[in-house]
């Protein structure tokens, strides 16, 4: 038997298995748990051989449920992460997934109230936007992340920003 894979990571790897297999979305599974029947936004991110592959998440719910924005940000990650080429069946057995549940952002003023390893980092300009998860690898400073939030969103060192923290429940 394989190690125990928490149900939302479960749950990302069949909607993807599915759909590539019989090319139509996984239909939302019933009964759902009751975390599952809440609503959040959430990033799926896949991983091939630990390089990442495909992440694409919402920062705020857009489904009726958890179970629905799993499966739509799974797809999401895998076919139309524009980094990427879309993932193919061949690739299936080498990946790895990893589900962060996203609670409240919480708008900040200074960079004191940040921290990489705890919080995530929304950086917004003119309409403009770069996101960054928290507690990434090679990602250690906050200044790090504000720059990488900035090229993410094509935000220019001179245009003044507004900083959104949030934290992550990460299901792997």
């Amino acid at each position: 038997m394989g190690t125990f894979q928490h149900p939302y990571v479960s749950l990302a790897q069949e909607s993807i298995h599915h759909y590539l297999n019989q090319r139509e979305k996984l239909s939302c599974p019933d009964p759902l748990s009751k975390d599952l029947k809440s609503r959040s936004g959430a990033f799926v991110s896949i991983k091939k051989l630990k390089q990442l592959r495909g992440c694409i998440g919402t920062l705020e719910p857009c489904e009726p449920n958890l179970a629905m924005e799993i499966i739509e940000n799974a797809l999401k990650a895998a076919l139309h992460d524009p980094r990427f080429s879309p993932i193919t069946e061949e690739e299936l057995q080498d990946l790895t997934y990893s589900i962060d549940v996203v609670r409240p952002l919480e708008k900040v003023s200074t960079i004191e109230e940040l921290d990489p390893r705890v919080f995530g980092l929304v950086v917004c300009s003119n309409g403009k936007q770069g996101v960054l998860l928290p507690d990434l690898e090679g990602v250690n400073s906050t200044e790090e992340q504000i720059q990488i939030c900035r090229a993410k969103g094509k935000i220019h060192d001179d245009e003044p920003i507004e900083m959104y923290r949030f934290k992550v429940e990460r299901f792997r």
